[in-house]
């Protein structure tokens, strides 16, 4: 702060106008315990070292991201790590839509005829675009940078280029559609990335916007490219909210077979109790029986229900209830018996834990934090020993 006030006052008094109009302090950069870098506590941090080790990108990134205004930033390498990390599956997903066909031709497909998760995914594009460019205009770099990280990695990544594997075996309309809505995106993000990421960024642009046969002249530039604003046409609340439901579903779904051990291959059956929403999620169908391995044949959505199924396990979505019988898939009765053991297991648990805190030499001599720590410790055990409840009556 001091150096700019000084030039500040120094170029208004020698050339009779202020050098700068704006200007944005950053905190200072700590290592990763806090502490001011220093030769004598041997803790400062080369960046010629990190960025040979984990790339100008990488490094770069993490300073653009990790702090927020007014703080300082502790540089933690594993934060340039995950950064490098982040390089790398940019660089793998277009790689990833150029090897489903996908071109710069695609940009001029109309965006018609969209699916839920097409028009989900425009919409969460355009609204982080929208966001983004609110955030930078007001000096918040990271938390805009931090949003396109999420944007791409977690929702664009995880969930829609695997949408987009079932989507490519349509028809020839469906494939088309499909192929614009990924270059869309991506494209796009990539442009929004630009700033915190050049490197990667325009390399793998370079790639994408590519035209066969045609070399590319000194202006095709990432650099030089517009940045997204977004548009407020593309926002879709409703789409977003259906696909969230539908997302919360093959998570659920998903989390059911991991814990009762469902071998990979093995695709289930499973009836969805809806209401009003029925109508949409079998819409839908195909997408949830492919990203949740739920064999499809066997998939029924329906508005009620008057018998629950036994020997199931049970979902419970606000109005939303499935049911994945077990019969088949795993051996109950080995289930059973090893439920049991872990149940008591759990409720030894809750009974020393209780006993600890039920003793007023502990609670009245150990430091709050510590006698805190044993309370959130037995909540813990309390949920934990219940969700065992649950699952061995519902065998």
């Amino acid at each position: 702060f001091f150096w700019v006030a000084r030039m500040m006052m120094m170029g208004c008094y020698l050339t009779g106008t202020e050098p700068f109009h704006t200007i944005y302090l950053h905190g200072l950069v700590r290592d990763e315990h806090g502490r001011k870098m220093s030769k004598s506590y041997g803790n400062v941090v080369n960046p010629l070292e990190v960025m040979d080790a984990q790339g100008t990108d990488a490094l770069r990134f993490t300073l653009a991201t990790s702090g927020t205004p007014g703080q300082d930033l502790n540089l933690n390498p594993q934060r340039i790590e995950a950064a490098r990390n982040f390089a790398n599956k940019i660089w793998n997903i277009t790689r990833f839509v150029l090897s489903k066909g996908v071109r710069v031709q695609d940009a001029a497909t109309p965006l018609q005829h969209l699916t839920l998760a097409d028009r989900q995914i425009l919409s969460r594009y355009n609204r982080l675009c929208l966001d983004a460019n609110r955030l930078m205009e007001g000096y918040n770099f990271g938390e805009a940078g931090r949003q396109m990280q999420d944007f791409l990695w977690s929702e664009f990544a995880d969930w829609y280029v695997e949408i987009a594997k079932v989507q490519l075996e349509g028809d020839a309309a469906r494939q088309a559609t499909t192929r614009a809505v990924l270059y869309h995106v991506l494209e796009g993000t990539l442009r929004l990335l630009h700033p915190y990421i050049p490197f990667v960024t325009e390399e793998v642009w370079q790639y994408l916007t590519r035209v066969e046969g045609v070399e590319p002249g000194p202006a095709h530039s990432l650099m030089l490219a517009t940045y997204p604003v977004g548009d407020e046409a593309w926002l879709d609340a409703a789409a977003e909210s259906d696909w969230a439901l539908s997302q919360e579903l093959i998570v659920a779904i998903r989390n059911i077979r991991s814990e009762y051990k469902v071998e990979p291959a093995k695709w289930v059956p499973a009836t969805v109790v809806a209401g009003g929403l029925a109508p949409m999620l079998r819409e839908q169908a195909a997408l949830i029986a492919r990203l949740a391995r739920v064999d499809a044949a066997r998939l029924t959505m329906v508005e009620s229900l008057e018998v629950k199924p036994t020997q199931s396990a049970a979902i419970v979505l606000g109005a939303i209830e499935a049911y994945l019988p077990l019969a088949g898939l795993i051996d109950l009765e080995a289930e059973r018996a090893r439920l049991r053991k872990d149940l008591e297991q759990a409720e030894a648990d809750v009974v020393r834990r209780e006993a600890k805190l039920a003793n007023q030499g502990f609670v009245g001599k150990a430091p709050a934090n510590v006698v805190q720590r044993e309370r959130d410790s037995l909540e813990t055990a309390r949920a934990a020993l219940a969700t065992l409840r649950e699952r061995l009556a519902e065998l």
